[in-house]
């Protein structure tokens, strides 16, 4: 595995970490909304979160299609390997 991947996916892992936590946090939160650390827990989680998928379409180009940030020229969308295409 080159570097670019081994960096690549060391990203993508740290983003589905933070977005596990996240689910967990929101699910616990439907069931306990008073609960001011798990909030606080919850939005630090999706600050952070929000910079690691930054981050990565900075470096590496879109993880979705659409919706988490403007596209650069040229259309990055096309260029391998996709999110997905990743061996861990």
């Amino acid at each position: 595995m080159n570097r670019k991947i081994s960096h690549q996916a060391k990203l993508l892992k740290e983003i589905m970490s933070y977005e596990f936590t996240a689910v967990d946090l929101n699910l616990f939160l439907d069931t306990h909304p008073g609960d001011m650390r798990a909030l606080a827990e919850y939005n630090q989680t999706v600050c952070q979160l929000k910079k690691l998928k930054h981050a990565y379409e900075q470096c590496y180009g879109p993880l979705a299609n659409f919706g988490n940030s403007p596209s650069q020229h040229p259309w990055r969308w096309i260029d391998e390997p996709w999110p997905w295409q990743i061996e861990f």
